[in-house]
Protein backbone atom coordinates (compact mmCIF):
# COMPACT_ATOMS: atom_id res chain seq x y z
CA UNK A 1 0.00 0.00 0.00
CA UNK A 2 2.73 2.47 0.94
CA UNK A 3 4.47 1.81 -2.38
CA UNK A 4 1.73 3.76 -4.14
CA UNK A 5 2.81 6.88 -2.22
CA UNK A 6 6.50 6.35 -2.98
CA UNK A 7 7.39 5.58 0.64
CA UNK A 8 8.87 2.47 2.23
CA UNK A 9 6.65 2.14 5.29
CA UNK A 10 3.64 3.66 6.99
CA UNK A 11 5.50 5.09 9.99
CA UNK A 12 9.04 5.15 11.29
CA UNK A 13 8.67 6.16 14.92
CA UNK A 14 12.27 7.29 15.30
CA UNK A 15 12.19 9.51 12.19
CA UNK A 16 8.75 10.82 13.06
CA UNK A 17 9.88 11.79 16.56
CA UNK A 18 12.94 13.51 15.09
CA UNK A 19 10.72 15.51 12.74
CA UNK A 20 8.35 16.60 15.51
CA UNK A 21 11.12 17.59 17.92
CA UNK A 22 13.09 19.49 15.30
CA UNK A 23 10.00 21.27 14.05
CA UNK A 24 9.05 22.27 17.58
CA UNK A 25 12.59 23.48 18.29
CA UNK A 26 12.54 25.48 15.05
CA UNK A 27 9.16 27.08 15.80
CA UNK A 28 10.24 28.24 19.25
CA UNK A 29 12.85 30.57 17.74
CA UNK A 30 10.65 31.54 14.80
CA UNK A 31 7.87 32.61 17.18
CA UNK A 32 10.37 34.72 19.12
CA UNK A 33 11.55 36.41 15.91
CA UNK A 34 8.09 36.99 14.43
CA UNK A 35 6.04 37.86 17.52
CA UNK A 36 8.71 38.83 20.03
CA UNK A 37 10.62 41.13 17.69
CA UNK A 38 8.92 41.85 14.35
CA UNK A 39 5.28 42.20 15.37
CA UNK A 40 6.14 43.86 18.68
CA UNK A 41 7.96 46.65 16.86
CA UNK A 42 6.04 47.02 13.61
CA UNK A 43 2.51 45.86 14.45
CA UNK A 44 2.23 44.63 10.87
CA UNK A 45 0.19 41.46 10.40
CA UNK A 46 0.55 41.43 6.61
CA UNK A 47 3.68 39.26 6.49
CA UNK A 48 3.17 37.08 9.58
CA UNK A 49 1.28 34.43 7.59
CA UNK A 50 4.01 34.48 4.92
CA UNK A 51 6.87 34.24 7.44
CA UNK A 52 5.40 31.20 9.22
CA UNK A 53 4.52 29.35 6.03
CA UNK A 54 7.88 30.05 4.37
CA UNK A 55 9.71 28.79 7.45
CA UNK A 56 7.62 25.64 7.79
CA UNK A 57 7.75 24.82 4.06
CA UNK A 58 11.51 25.40 3.91
CA UNK A 59 12.01 23.26 7.02
CA UNK A 60 9.92 20.40 5.65
CA UNK A 61 11.59 20.52 2.23
CA UNK A 62 15.06 20.42 3.74
CA UNK A 63 14.47 17.71 6.34
CA UNK A 64 12.68 15.38 3.94
CA UNK A 65 14.93 15.92 0.94
CA UNK A 66 18.03 15.51 3.11
CA UNK A 67 17.09 11.82 3.31
CA UNK A 68 17.19 11.53 -0.51
CA UNK A 69 20.36 11.49 -2.56
CA UNK A 70 22.46 14.55 -1.74
CA UNK A 71 22.75 15.70 -5.35
CA UNK A 72 19.01 15.60 -6.03
CA UNK A 73 17.88 16.73 -2.60
CA UNK A 74 20.04 19.80 -2.25
CA UNK A 75 19.54 20.79 -5.88
CA UNK A 76 15.79 20.83 -5.35
CA UNK A 77 16.11 22.74 -2.08
CA UNK A 78 18.33 25.36 -3.71
CA UNK A 79 15.85 25.68 -6.57
CA UNK A 80 12.98 26.11 -4.12
CA UNK A 81 14.80 28.74 -2.05
CA UNK A 82 15.76 30.77 -5.11
CA UNK A 83 12.20 30.49 -6.35
CA UNK A 84 10.95 31.98 -3.09
CA UNK A 85 12.56 35.30 -4.00
CA UNK A 86 10.25 35.49 -7.03
CA UNK A 87 7.17 34.72 -4.93
CA UNK A 88 5.99 38.31 -4.76
CA UNK A 89 4.50 40.95 -7.02
CA UNK A 90 4.33 43.91 -4.63
CA UNK A 91 7.43 45.82 -3.46
CA UNK A 92 8.71 44.70 -0.07
CA UNK A 93 10.82 46.75 2.32
CA UNK A 94 14.43 45.71 2.93
CA UNK A 95 13.61 45.22 6.64
CA UNK A 96 10.70 42.88 5.81
CA UNK A 97 12.89 41.01 3.33
CA UNK A 98 15.55 40.62 6.02
CA UNK A 99 13.06 38.97 8.37
CA UNK A 100 12.05 36.70 5.49
CA UNK A 101 15.67 35.57 5.14
CA UNK A 102 15.87 35.03 8.91
CA UNK A 103 12.88 32.66 9.03
CA UNK A 104 14.07 30.83 5.91
CA UNK A 105 17.57 30.53 7.36
CA UNK A 106 16.27 29.17 10.65
CA UNK A 107 14.22 26.59 8.78
CA UNK A 108 17.23 25.39 6.78
CA UNK A 109 19.54 25.44 9.80
CA UNK A 110 17.26 23.41 12.06
CA UNK A 111 16.33 20.93 9.34
CA UNK A 112 19.83 20.16 8.05
CA UNK A 113 21.78 20.11 11.33
CA UNK A 114 23.55 16.73 11.43
CA UNK A 115 24.74 14.50 14.24
CA UNK A 116 28.09 16.26 13.99
CA UNK A 117 26.42 19.32 15.53
CA UNK A 118 25.60 19.22 19.23
CA UNK A 119 22.31 20.46 20.66
CA UNK A 120 24.20 23.17 22.55
CA UNK A 121 25.77 24.44 19.32
CA UNK A 122 22.47 24.38 17.49
CA UNK A 123 20.75 26.24 20.32
CA UNK A 124 23.56 28.80 20.48
CA UNK A 125 23.36 29.53 16.75
CA UNK A 126 19.57 29.91 16.87
CA UNK A 127 19.81 32.12 19.94
CA UNK A 128 22.52 34.22 18.29
CA UNK A 129 20.42 34.90 15.19
CA UNK A 130 17.31 35.63 17.25
CA UNK A 131 19.20 37.74 19.80
CA UNK A 132 20.99 39.71 17.07
CA UNK A 133 17.68 40.66 15.49
CA UNK A 134 16.32 41.76 18.87
CA UNK A 135 19.40 43.69 19.98
CA UNK A 136 19.92 45.46 16.65
CA UNK A 137 16.30 46.54 16.59
CA UNK A 138 16.20 47.76 20.19
CA UNK A 139 19.70 49.24 20.28
CA UNK A 140 19.00 51.61 17.43
CA UNK A 141 16.77 54.64 17.27
CA UNK A 142 13.61 54.71 19.43
CA UNK A 143 11.81 55.23 16.13
CA UNK A 144 11.09 52.85 13.30
CA UNK A 145 9.47 53.41 9.94
CA UNK A 146 6.31 52.22 8.27
CA UNK A 147 5.16 52.59 4.68
CA UNK A 148 1.60 53.17 3.49
CA UNK A 149 0.22 53.63 -0.05
CA UNK A 150 -1.62 56.88 -0.74
CA UNK A 151 -3.47 58.46 -3.64
CA UNK A 152 -1.98 61.96 -3.83
CA UNK A 153 -3.88 64.73 -5.61
CA UNK A 154 -1.24 67.48 -5.96
CA UNK A 155 1.05 66.25 -8.71
CA UNK A 156 2.68 69.67 -9.05
CA UNK A 157 4.67 68.86 -5.91
CA UNK A 158 5.99 65.65 -7.45
CA UNK A 159 8.61 67.57 -9.40
CA UNK A 160 12.20 66.67 -8.40
CA UNK A 161 12.86 70.17 -7.07
CA UNK A 162 9.79 70.21 -4.83
CA UNK A 163 10.75 67.40 -2.46
CA UNK A 164 10.71 69.53 0.70
CA UNK A 165 7.33 71.06 -0.20
CA UNK A 166 5.94 67.59 -0.94
CA UNK A 167 7.07 66.16 2.40
CA UNK A 168 5.77 69.22 4.27
CA UNK A 169 2.39 69.02 2.51
CA UNK A 170 2.02 65.35 3.40
CA UNK A 171 3.06 65.99 7.01
CA UNK A 172 0.50 68.79 7.34
CA UNK A 173 -2.34 66.86 5.73
CA UNK A 174 -1.76 63.45 7.32
CA UNK A 175 -0.16 64.36 10.63
CA UNK A 176 2.56 61.77 9.99
CA UNK A 177 6.29 62.32 10.36
CA UNK A 178 6.98 61.70 6.67
CA UNK A 179 10.61 61.03 5.69
CA UNK A 180 10.33 59.60 2.16
CA UNK A 181 7.88 59.52 -0.74
CA UNK A 182 8.16 56.99 -3.57
CA UNK A 183 6.10 57.59 -6.70
CA UNK A 184 4.48 54.41 -8.04
CA UNK A 185 2.17 55.65 -10.81
CA UNK A 186 0.92 58.98 -12.14
CA UNK A 187 -2.64 59.18 -13.48
CA UNK A 188 -2.85 62.26 -15.71
CA UNK A 189 -6.56 61.75 -16.33
CA UNK A 190 -7.42 62.05 -12.63
CA UNK A 191 -4.60 64.50 -11.97
CA UNK A 192 -3.38 62.25 -9.13
CA UNK A 193 -0.57 59.87 -8.33
CA UNK A 194 -0.17 56.64 -6.40
CA UNK A 195 2.68 57.05 -3.91
CA UNK A 196 4.21 55.05 -1.07
CA UNK A 197 4.75 57.25 1.98
CA UNK A 198 7.37 56.20 4.53
CA UNK A 199 6.98 57.80 7.94
CA UNK A 200 8.67 57.59 11.32
CA UNK A 201 6.85 55.99 14.28
CA UNK A 202 7.91 56.07 17.92
CA UNK A 203 8.32 52.52 19.25
CA UNK A 204 6.71 53.48 22.56
CA UNK A 205 3.61 54.68 20.71
CA UNK A 206 3.35 51.77 18.26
Amino acid sequence: MTNYFGVAEFANISELLTLVLRLGFNLVFVIIVIHGVYFRLYRDREYIFTYYLFNIITFCLCILLSRASIELGFALVLFAILGILRYRTDPIRIRDLTYLFIVIGLGILNALASLAVSLAELTLVNATITGAALLLELAGSPHHTQTVPLLYDNIKLLHPGAKKELVKDLCDRTGLDVIRVDIQRIDMLRDAAEVNVTYRVNINEA
